[in-house]
Parts: C-alpha cells; sequence; structure tokens
C-alpha cells in the first residue's frame, strides 16, 4: 500500500566565522572557501542523483500495465517508484545502477499490478471508506506536520493535490478494511513466540550483547510475526488473483 510520504532536501549552508585579523582571519577564508567547496560538490552529487534518479521515471499519461482491463498510469507508477529508490538507498544502496534500476522497475510493477487486483477484489466484496473515515485519516496524516503551510508544501513536493491524496487514502482504508476482514493473519502461538525468540537470543549472544527477558519482548515479537504472517497471506492472495486475470505489463 502506497502511504503519502515527503522527501526533505537537506540545504549544506556554510557557518561563517567573524574575522579576527591577521593570519588567523586568512586561515579563516582559507577554511571558508573550502568548506563552500566541499558544500558546493555535495550540492552537485545530490543533483546528479536526483537527475539519474527521475530518469528512470516515465511519462505520467503512459499506461504502464493493464489489470483487467483497469489501467495502471505512469503518475502512479512514478510515485511508487520513487518509495522504491528512497527505500533502496536508506539502505545505503544505489537505485541508479543498471542492475538496482531493472530490479525496482520490476518489484514497482509488481507491487502497482498486486495492489490493483486487490483493489478490484475489494470493490466485488463492497468494502468502501466513508468520508468521516477519509477525514479523519486526513486529519491524521496534517497532524504529522508542524502547519498547515509545512504540510501544503510536502504535498506539492510529492507531486499530489488534496483531490489525489484524499483518492489515495480513500484506497488505502479500503485495503484495509479488506484485509481485515478476508485476510485475517491469525493468532500468535506462544510457541511461535518462543521460538522466534530463542533464535534472537542466540544472535544477541553471539554478538556478546544483552538480550532483554521474553516478557519484555513478547509484544515486539507477536507484532512482528503477525505483520509477517498477513505478508503472507497477502501475497498468497495475489497469487491466487492472477491465476484467472488479464495482466498486460507495457514498460
Amino acid at each position: 500500500m502506497r502511504k503519502f510520504t515527503t522527501i526533505l532536501m537537506t540545504s549544506f549552508l556554510a557557518v561563517v566565522l567573524a574575522a579576527c585579523g591577521g593570519n588567523e582571519e586568512n586561515d579563516q577564508a582559507k577554511n571558508e572557501d573550502q568548506t563552500k567547496t566541499d558544500e558546493t560538490a555535495q550540492q552537485e552529487q545530490m543533483e546528479d542523483m536526483q537527475k539519474k534518479l527521475e530518469a528512470q521515471q516515465v511519462d505520467e499519461k503512459k499506461t504502464v500495465a493493464t489489470v483487467n482491463d483497469q489501467n495502471i498510469l505512469g503518475n502512479q507508477y512514478n510515485s511508487a517508484l520513487a518509495a522504491s529508490q528512497g527505500q533502496m538507498q536508506q539502505m545505503g544502496q544505489d537505485p541508479t545502477s543498471k542492475e538496482a534500476a531493472e530490479q525496482i522497475k520490476n518489484q514497482t510493477i509488481e507491487s502497482l499490478v498486486g495492489q490493483t487486483l486487490l483493489l478490484q477484489e475489494a470493490d466485488k466484496k463492497g468494502y468502501e471508506a466513508s468520508k468521516d473515515d477519509i477525514n479523519k485519516r486526513l486529519d491524521e496524516v496534517k497532524a504529522q506536520f508542524k502547519t498547515e503551510k509545512e504540510f501544503e508544501a510536502a504535498l506539492e513536493q510529492s507531486g499530489m493535490n488534496m483531490k489525489s491524496l484524499k483518492a489515495q487514502i480513500a484506497e488505502d482504508i479500503q485495503l484495509q478494511q479488506y484485509v481485515e476482514k478476508e485476510l485475517p493473519a491469525g493468532d500468535i502461538t506462544d510457541e511461535e513466540i518462543k521460538q522466534t525468540y530463542d533464535q534472537f537470543a542466540e544472535q544477541g549472544k553471539a554478538a556478546n550483547q544483552e538480550v532483554p527477558k521474553l516478557e519484555e519482548m513478547k509484544p515486539q515479537i507477536e507484532q512482528s510475526l503477525q505483520q509477517q504472517k498477513q505478508q503472507q497471506q497477502l501475497v498468497q492472495q495475489v497469487d491466487k488473483l492472477k491465476e484467472n486475470a488479464k495482466i498486460d505489463i507495457k514498460i
């Protein structure tokens, strides 16, 4: 499920110290020049990386795939692509290499196809987000920002407007309803929690790290296992829906 995300561009600002005169002034000037040179180089690297990332995008109106006669457009693809690129960068990997770019493209398409299939199934089942649900979720999104102006700037930077954001929120709620009712993760047993904890404790011991007690970690482990089971359920359901779906990938 795509979420409303923001990209915060880091600005590199030079720190100018007051000159004290004499040789100190010359040394300081040299330091300032070097700082500015480093900052310029960093800024150029960022701009170069951004150009490479944007080069992977497609025309916003281009149909990238068709799922049961429903088109997935370039603007949807570009949004999901940017999120995947950001995740790869956070992991310290270069999303602009030839191999990574192909991997991200395939993952993005697969994700969008899966999401479309699930939404189509949710429509068939009659799941729908109410206006109250949408507005409540929108308020939660806005609460992440200090001011309305900051929110609007982030919205613009993400390439979305209020209409598209509300549409995205409606889809997220619809999918959430569908998954909770049709694909419940099920209960997590104490045995599963204990097994996961033992594996974690063994790894911690090997790394000479102090491991919290089982009772302290139990809620966290249970949540993690539920998420894993939910993900497995989703993958299995998408595979099942693909069997009778008409899917045409166009990029």
